[in-house]
């Protein structure tokens, strides 16, 4: 229950004041609410804005904020709760100031539920429950349908091809950092072509922008070579720091490529500018690269010039893909179906403010889509 003080004085320039600890917050807060009586508003001497002033017990009134004269509400925040504030309000108009009479003792506290957000809550709730569901399904190991992505499934054959032709093969995350979701997706599609390059006795290079990711990629490789059980293969030289410069490094990369003249290239990471440069210069050489970005202003670059991409949430998908495991597998279905829910609201949700736009006069309508609006509305 809230602490609410009503205090209506039949000779006050003021109506229905009254002050109470701020609904569904934190705490800390006061909200005060007002209204001036309708004989006390005049057009020859208006208001020009309310001034709000509070106090502690025993202590003098001080000034902690003011609104223009069209509002009759303030909250005032930064209070340590449990303790007693006293509040007055002063109508500031141009002649004079009216001043309404004291009310307190108020005192804010904070709330367990914030209200305003329920319908947090329930989608949450639903979240949980589908991942839950689909990945009970995948450990009774269930068939669950993942569609086919190209780029993942030609990474035997880009591997296979380079040893064939007795060329290396280049990896590069780009200009992406180990803090980037994308260069951890890429991690993932690294260990996968490091343990082909293994069971195969191919060379792989990988030059790096960021130092850090140059230690997490040396760390994946040497592991994947041990489960292919080829240590032996292992060169950490072969896992270079070239620069943190973007065009230096791009440089750097193709002057690799010019040199080394791999057989296949895979570009996954975050990329700008460079990107159709790097790639230019793989087909150049004859290369058959796959590429995977969640830059959407490369994407087009990568598409005209490489054999293979992996669009968007492909790269994110790319560790289930290759390595199904209960786990991911649910979370990457219970997220589909997800999805496909949103995109149903979607399509709904606009046909029902189409209909609300044309058909004004249907309440019914209206109200439907304002219902819709505040489910999905984080206040």
């Amino acid at each position: 229950m809230f602490l609410i003080i009503f205090l209506i004085f039949q000779n006050s320039y003021f109506q229905n004041i009254k002050g109470y600890d701020t609904p569904a917050d934190e705490g800390g807060s006061i909200t005060l609410e007002w209204k001036i009586k309708e004989e006390f508003l005049s057009d020859t001497n208006p208001i020009k804005f309310f001034e709000i002033y509070r106090k502690e017990k025993e202590k003098e009134f001080i000034n902690v904020g003011f609104v223009l004269s069209q509002y009759n509400t303030y909250e005032d925040k930064g209070l340590i709760d449990g303790k007693d504030y006293y509040y007055q309000i002063w109508a500031i108009r141009e002649k004079d100031t009216l001043k309404s009479e004291i009310i307190g003792p108020i005192y804010s506290k904070a709330q367990w539920f914030n209200t305003n957000r329920l319908n947090v809550l329930i989608i949450t709730i639903i979240l949980f429950v589908v991942f839950l569901y689909y990945i009970e399904k995948a450990k009774k190991g269930e068939k669950l349908f993942v569609r086919k992505i190209a780029g993942l499934d030609a990474i035997d054959d880009a591997v296979g091809r380079a040893t064939e032709m007795g060329r290396p093969i280049l990896f590069s995350f780009g200009l992406g950092v180990i803090t980037d979701v994308v260069t951890i997706a890429a991690l993932s599609i690294l260990s996968k072509i490091a343990k082909k390059c293994a069971e195969y006795g191919t060379r792989l290079l990988i030059p790096n922008y960021d130092p850090i990711v140059m230690a997490a990629a040396q760390e994946t490789v040497k592991e994947a070579y041990l489960e292919a059980n080829r240590p032996d293969l292992y060169k950490e030289s072969d896992i270079t720091y070239l620069t943190s410069d973007q065009f230096g490094y791009a440089a750097g990369c193709d002057g690799i490529i010019l040199r080394e003249k791999p057989g296949a290239i895979f570009w996954q990471g975050y990329f700008f500018a460079e990107s159709l440069i790097l790639a230019e210069t793989g087909h150049s050489v004859g290369a058959i690269q796959i590429a995977g970005t969640t830059a959407i202003t490369q994407l087009p670059f990568f598409i005209a010039a490489c054999d293979y991409t992996l669009i968007g949430e492909e790269m994110f998908a790319a560790s289930c893909y290759l390595k199904p495991e209960p786990h991911m597998l649910g979370s990457l279905k219970g997220e589909d179906f997800l999805k496909a829910i949103i995109l149903v609201i979607f399509v709904v949700s606009t046909l029902i403010a189409t209909l609300a736009v044309i058909f004004k006069d249907f309440t019914f309508i209206n109200n439907l889509f304002q219902f819709i609006n505040n489910i999905f509305t984080v206040k």
